[in-house]
């Protein structure tokens, strides 16, 4: 069953307050922490970054909330980050780019170790039905699935494919990434993988943001990326689950419930609700529930 992430924050890797995200003291609220040395770091600082990154995880406390993972550069830098004193405190790697070409590359590195993996899906191949087809056997091999964390979906890099970037006003749903991320879901999640939705790169428009992460959810997204602190709490107030649902899915999973029956004006039907109401009481115990007014509780 599918983990709802809610939001993961990219920090660069040369934060000034790198330490103190790392250690949970500062930005506390957030449960998924993305140490970044790929587009986030330019060439002339990685060096710099690299160095950052070690003293952090050298010192880094073992045990907080948040899951921490860093976003690689390439397998050269990811080689560099295992070695350092604490990698294994992290809890996976994000890995740039990733097609059924690179993967392999990806893997032998971490296939020893504890660490899962979040793929990002943002190369030209992504526009290939049969080049993800492809990929998904790729991840779908003997001790590769299970450490597949999620697929992270890298709107900016498919959008500078195109020549095209997001346009203000509009959520990433209705650009011509909208049916691309459709086809992810469907060449994907039937096959037990989860996905997480693009960034929201305009910090000015907090309306649109709720409408995106809202269609996020539509499309069964677990999760979406952060480029703001700011944004944290914006987006996870869209994965507290309304009591009216909560309610719904529970009755789906009750063994004395019909096979069908009927509940708010809406067919409920065992065998087909049933993966929603499992993942969606798992996202109550993770994010709680709203209030029935429908602020978060």
């Amino acid at each position: 069953m599918a983990k709802s992430m809610g939001a993961s924050l990219y920090v660069p890797a040369n934060h000034k307050n790198l330490a103190s995200i790392a250690n949970g003291e500062k930005l506390p609220q957030a449960r998924s922490l993305i140490f970044c040395l790929e587009d986030a770091i330019a060439d002339r600082e990685l060096s710099w970054s690299l160095f950052n990154l070690s003293v952090v995880l050298a010192n880094m406390r073992e045990a907080i909330p948040a899951e921490r993972f860093v976003r690689v550069r390439n397998p050269e830098v990811m080689a560099r980050v295992l070695d350092m004193a604490g990698s294994e405190k992290l809890t996976g790697f994000v890995l740039p780019k990733v097609t059924r070409h690179n993967f392999e590359t990806y893997f032998r590195l971490v296939r020893d170790t504890d660490h899962v993996l979040m793929p990002t899906l943002e190369t030209a191949e992504v526009f290939s039905d049969s080049e993800m087809q492809m990929l998904r056997a790729v991840f779908e091999a003997p001790g590769v699935r299970h450490r597949i964390l999620a697929l992270r979906v890298g709107g900016n890099d498919l959008l500078a494919l195109l020549g095209l970037r997001r346009p203000r006003g509009m959520t990433i749903y209705r650009t011509p990434l909208g049916p691309v991320i459709a086809r992810l879901v469907t060449t994907f999640r039937p096959y037990g993988f989860s996905l997480t939705a693009p960034v929201f790169e305009y910090l000015d428009l907090p309306e649109l943001l709720d409408q995106e992460v809202l269609e996020d959810l539509a499309y069964g997204m677990v999760g979406k990326t952060a480029i703001h602190p700011t944004q944290i709490a914006p987006i996870e107030q869209h994965y507290k689950v309304r009591p009216q649902d909560l309610a719904v899915a529970r009755a789906i999973l009750d063994e004395a419930s019909p096979a069908v029956f009927r509940m708010d004006d809406a067919m409920c039907e065992v065998a087909t609700h049933r993966a929603w109401a499992e993942r969606l009481v798992e996202q109550s115990h993770r994010f709680g529930a709203r209030s029935m007014e429908g602020e978060p509780t």
